[in-house]
């Protein structure tokens, strides 16, 4: 079995902005040269996270929504008594997790119709890291 690693950087101008990240991790399969495998993309801090769904602008903005009615940015999270102010970050965060696996079959991503993967950021405007790594023949 063959491994290969790749690392994007984000630097989001939003406290809150979802990527569209399919191009790099398609870049970095075909840099692996791995032909059947998998692909794990995982998001390397606990205030961001990764998912897979349609590259939809009406439906990311929904997401957005959702996220933020099932955790609102508040000032009294207990999280801020440590001097934080990104409580919501982190759930939100938690909602859509921080990883996905996806199938790699013939050299190419094994989507389904639609199926993209986007980056989520939810306390940005500093550097963060997602790590991609393919693993298989």
């Amino acid at each position: 079995m063959k491994f290969h690693t790749d690392y994007l950087t984000f630097r989001t101008k939003k406290h809150r902005e979802y990527v569209n990240i399919t191009p790099q991790v398609e870049g970095a399969l075909a840099k692996s040269g791995i032909r059947e495998g998998m692909i794990l993309v995982s998001a390397m801090h606990i205030t961001a996270g990764v998912w897979v769904n349609d590259a939809e602008d009406g439906l990311i903005a929904d997401i957005d929504e959702w996220l933020e009615t099932l955790a609102p940015f508040r000032q009294d999270y207990r999280h801020h008594r440590t001097g934080e102010t990104n409580g919501d970050s982190h759930l939100k965060s938690l909602l859509v997790h921080h990883q996905v696996m996806v199938p790699v079959t013939a050299g190419k991503l094994d989507f389904g119709p639609w199926q993209q993967i986007y980056y989520a950021e939810f306390d940005g405007q500093r550097s963060k890291r997602v790590i991609i790594k393919v693993m298989g023949e």
